[in-house]
Formats: structure tokens, sequence, C-alpha cells
């Protein structure tokens, strides 16, 4: 088993230093301090935005080729650490390692889908003569880059949801500078040794866990062109209101249904949705946390539900046979068992789980529960899901709406007609079906509609906002 170092370097404008040691990197599992890393001071952080703002034009000036080859050297270097980057994110995110290593191919996957995106980022010809006087005019775009970034990212992807900011900024000659969670700074800080192994220029990235005391500069300063953030909608709303004129890319929380119809598999409905619902924990803001059966069907998928969620372990995540790892921390473990406990005493029923354990929630699945309690409105971010039943599909289509979140819904279904309707009515980002909410292909756009967040990402949604359109127009004389 790959071993954790003692202690990781930060990194400043593409160089690794190590001003303290004042970050303790603890083994979600355990307790216990697994490594060390350091808190970058304001001071730190003031140097990273001055580095990243000279760095704007060497950037942009990159050739498509060369951002294409520091991509292409993070894939391989990835893939070479792949043990070690799933088993720092299984300790420090106490995250199953089945999981931890999905989530390294999906970092692969990422940085591959950037180095092709680098290549293909053009622009259009515009026909200029819509009427007589603009004849002898020829118009053309292309994208450009907005300038430096600032990135602000989870504890519950702490590879791929850094990789979705990281490296489209790289594949469009973006420099960065990034504040990885401080629960969950490993992955970033490895991912940062490898960035330095480039011919990236001077100042273009830097990878600095700090206080949220210190990362005010990062939402605020001027010379910051664009702040991507992904967390919760309540600190989201907080930035949007900070960050002033500078654009912003906010994926937020949600509380994702999933719609189950009459005369669908329902053992792979079950497969699907307890995957989505419990994976990683259910750390993930597109589990599965509403389940919309059918009445017709409910009694049926209730009973394999129960019996495939009581088959789930919970246990140490290093170990293969675990699918329930711990939440993030005690604290976490405690809400959800206090909004459980909530759930019931308004009249819900348990119909699986078991007593708390420090950070670890047993899968638990409720039905019955009240539509005012957090179980339904909130996003649970847990191994939490609640069942209830609809006798029309237009009330289900209803009841998912009924949230002030809309990331992605899922829909199981064999009807063409309800398809289109799911798609047309659902105010969500994504509509999946015959599949759970919980779905991602990383090129695909992601993104949420109401408090679930602002702009998309996926390579190339992401590309997007990082660039900005530059028009030529030239007369013929």
């Amino acid at each position: 088993m790959p071993q954790l170092a003692r202690t990781y370097p930060i990194y400043l404008a593409g160089e690794a230093i190590e001003p303290n040691s004042d970050l303790a990197v603890v083994d979600r599992f355990t307790g216990e301090v697994a490594s060390r890393t350091a808190f970058a001071t304001a001071d730190h952080i003031e140097s990273a935005i001055a580095a990243g703002f000279d760095a704007i034009r060497p950037m942009a000036s990159m050739g498509s080729y060369e951002r294409k080859a520091v991509l292409r050297h993070c894939v391989d270097r990835f893939t070479q650490r792949r043990d070690e980057l799933a088993h720092a994110l299984c300790v420090e995110a106490g995250k199953p390692i089945g999981d931890s290593e999905g989530e390294v191919t999906r970092l692969i996957e990422t940085f591959e889908i950037a180095a092709e995106e680098s290549v293909r980022i053009g622009g259009e010809v515009i026909a200029m003569d819509i009427s007589p006087r603009a004849a002898g005019y020829r118009g053309m775009t292309k994208r450009v880059p907005v300038g430096l970034c600032s990135f602000i990212t989870p504890f519950n992807f702490p590879l791929n949801l850094v990789a979705h900011k990281v490296a489209p900024a790289i594949a469009c000659g973006c420099p960065f500078v990034l504040k990885p969670a401080d629960k969950t700074p490993l992955g970033a800080l490895i991912m940062g040794e490898i960035l330095a192994e480039t011919e990236l220029p001077p100042g273009a990235f830097s990878v600095l866990p700090c206080r949220v005391a210190d990362a005010g500069p990062l939402i605020e300063d001027e010379r910051v062109s664009l702040l991507s953030f992904t967390g919760s909608d309540v600190v989201g709303k907080k930035l949007i209101r900070q960050a002033g004129m500078k654009r912003a890319v906010l994926e937020l929380g949600g509380n994702a249904a999933c719609i189950v119809d009459d005369g669908v598999d329902l053992d792979d409905c079950v497969n699907r949705i307890v995957f989505g619902g419990y994976y990683q924990s259910g750390q993930s803001c597109v589990s599965v946390q509403r389940i919309l059966a059918h009445d017709r069907i409910y009694n049926e998928l209730k009973s394999r539900l129960v019996a495939k969620v009581k088959s789930l372990v919970m246990g140490d995540p290093k170990d293969r046979g675990t699918d329930i790892g711990p939440v993030i921390n005690e604290e976490s473990a405690e809400r959800i068992e206090t909004w459980i406990e909530e759930a019931i005493a308004g009249g819900a029923t348990r119909l699986v789980g078991g007593e708390r354990k420090g950070p670890m929630i047993p899968a638990t699945l409720l039905e019955g529960v009240p539509g005012d309690a957090k179980l339904v409105r909130q996003e649970v971010f847990g191994p939490v899901t609640v069942l209830s039943s609809f006798r029309s599909f237009d009330e289900a289509l209803a009841e998912v709406n009924d949230s002030r979140f809309g990331l992605q819904a899922g829909v199981f279904t064999n009807d063409l007609r309800r398809m289109h309707r799911a798609w047309d009515t659902l105010n969500v980002g994504g509509v999946i079906i015959n599949d759970v909410p919980s779905f991602r292909v990383d090129h695909m756009p992601y993104g949420g509609v109401k408090e679930s967040g602002i702009g998309r990402e996926g390579i190339r949604s992401a590309i997007g906002h990082m660039t900005e359109e530059r028009l030529l127009v030239v007369r013929d004389i």
C-alpha cells in the first residue's frame, strides 16, 4: 500500500514552499493525523495573485500544442501515480477505495479531454454584408482567455472537481490560484507537484490551502477576472455578492430526485438507485436523495430497495469490501443524525439504518418523510435516501420541481412522451433518463439552476466561461 509523505509543500507561483506545517490532514476513519501541510498566509495569497496577473500574457501566448503538452504530461504522471493518488484520497476524504480509484480514473479522463479541447478553441466567420452599407466588410471572431482565475474547491471530490477547473484553465491559457479544501488538500498538492514539472510560465499557477479569513482577495481582488467556486449554496450566495463585476461560475448543492415510473426494470432501477444514493457515503451534490415511485410498483420497489440497502457494508474505507465509509467529520454525522431523528419525530418510518458511530452513518432509507422535513427540503450530503409514491407522472414532475435546488434529476421510464415531458418540464440543469441523477461523464455540460448554481462545467463549457469572444472587422479597400 502506498504511504503518505510526512509533510507536503504548497505551491506559490509554481514553486514548492513549506512556510509552516499548521494544517493537519486527518485519516477520516481513524481520526489520527496522517500528514501535514501548510496554511498559506494573506501575504502568500497576495504574492500568488500578483504573480498570476503577471503571467496573463505569457500564458495567453503559449501555443496550443504547448498547452496540450502540459496536459498530456499530467495525464501520464497521474497514470503513473494512480495508486498513490487513490490512497491519499481514501485517507483524507474517507472515500471507499473503489470510489477513490474511480475518481482517479475520472481525473485522468478530465485532463485527457482538456488536452483534446486545447487545440479546438476556434471562432467563426461572420457574413457582414447584410445590407448595402456593410458591403465590402468581413467579420470573424476568436476566443481569448479572460485572464487570472481563482478556484475554490470542496472536500468531496478533491481530485476531479479540482481537475474541472485547472484543466480547462491550462487548455485555454488562463493562469490561476487554487484554494483546495483544507480538509482534503493532498490531491491538489500532488497535482501542483506534477504541474511544477512542466513548462508552464513562471507564476502560472499557485495551489494554496488557506484559512477562510485570508481568502478574501481570491473573491474580491480586481486583478482576478473569474471566480469558480464549488461548494454550498449558502457560501456561494455570499461569494457572488463579494465578487463584484468579475465573472463567476458557481457549482452549488442539490437534493436530487429520481422518478421511477410504472413498467420499468426494477432490478436495474434498484441497482442504479442504491449506487446513486450511497456511493462515497452520499457525499455528492447529485447523490440520489429523493426517490419517487409510481404507486403501482411502490411496494415491490420498496421491498427490493430495503434488501439491497441492508446489504451495504459500513467500515474502513481502505477495505475493498466497504461500501459506506465515514462522512467528512463527526459534526456532519451529528447533523445528519439530527435530520433523521427530526423526520422520524414527524411521522417517517426508518426502513433501513441504525445508530451513528462517530463519523459513520449507516446506509439509511426512510418512507413517509414529511414534505417540510430537512431530509426533503435541504441537501443531506450523507448516506440517506427518502422514498415516496405518486399517482400521476405530472404529479411526480411537480414534486421534483418543488425544491429550491435544480442540479440534475433521474427518470426511469419506457414512455417516450414522458421522457420528453420530463425534459421540457423539470427545472434542472440535466435530466438523466433510465439512470440516476448521479451520472456524469466529464465532457458533458454540468451545472444547475435556481440555488444549484450559475454556469456550467465540463471542459468545453468551462473553456467557454474562461474565454471571451473577440471580434475582428476588416473593410476591404
